[in-house]
């Protein structure tokens, strides 16, 4: 694989991520996902098209790139692939139900002590009951490099192109990276209302999966990083 595909390869696995995935998944599920994701994705965008040019032109020689991928490296990654690979086990085998029968007590302890009034979590007050300018700050502050990023940005600066070739593939990069927020923003421009039946359809699918989902996402991922891990330790 040529070092173009080795970048269009670590753009699409940056794209999956376990933060994007949940950020997405939340804002779907609000009343307004498209005013929120718009938000998000300008926020990403700040983020990770500022720091990448930065590193490029300005941190290219110093150790930026090297440390973090030390600090996040191949062993990390099995260690976190194993915790997703146990989670999506626990979940599949019911091994939980204590667990949520323990939580469903108290939610509905917390429910008769409010009068029925219901708390949000955190994460789904600032996507969801947030403006799209909140959205815009969580999309800035989800949005700092990992190791895919800065592994694909080493190898941008590899190439030792010119100045606006390299932006651009700064650019692209950013770019294929939020294709999960990207995607259903150019459907509601383009096919509105096909967009929002789709939607909708999501949720109440995983109204009805949301559980098997999640087993199916935690053991994907953990495959994933396991073998991404692995295949660290021995190049």
């Amino acid at each position: 694989m040529g070092d173009l595909g080795q970048i269009f390869f670590l753009s699409l696995l940056a794209m999956f991520n376990p933060t994007l995935l949940a950020a997405v998944t939340l804002m779907l599920l609000t009343e307004h996902p498209k005013r929120l994701m718009l938000g998000y994705l300008l926020g990403a965008y700040t983020t990770s098209i500022t720091i990448g040019l930065a590193i490029v032109f300005a941190l290219h020689d110093s150790d930026a790139v090297s440390t973090s991928k030390r600090t996040i490296g191949p062993g990390e990654d099995i260690v976190i692939g194993c915790l997703l690979l146990v989670i999506a086990y626990v979940l599949g085998s019911d091994r939980d139900a204590r667990l949520r029968e323990r939580r469903a007590r108290r939610k509905e302890a917390k429910l008769a002590k409010a009068e029925g009034e219901k708390k949000e979590p955190l994460p789904m007050r600032l996507l969801g009951r947030g403006s799209p300018r909140i959205a815009f700050v969580v999309g800035m502050l989800l949005s700092f490099p990992g190791v895919s990023y800065l592994t694909g940005l080493s190898h941008i600066d590899k190439l030792g192109a010119a100045a606006v070739p390299t932006a651009l593939l700064v650019v692209a990069f950013c770019l294929i990276q939020q294709l999960l927020l990207e995607v259903p923003l150019v459907g509601y421009i383009l096919r509105p209302d096909g967009t929002q039946q789709a939607v909708d359809g999501f949720r109440a699918w995983l109204g009805r999966n949301g559980r098997r989902a999640g087993i199916w996402v935690a053991a994907v991922l953990g495959v994933l990083l396991v073998i991404r891990g692995i295949a660290g330790l021995v190049s």
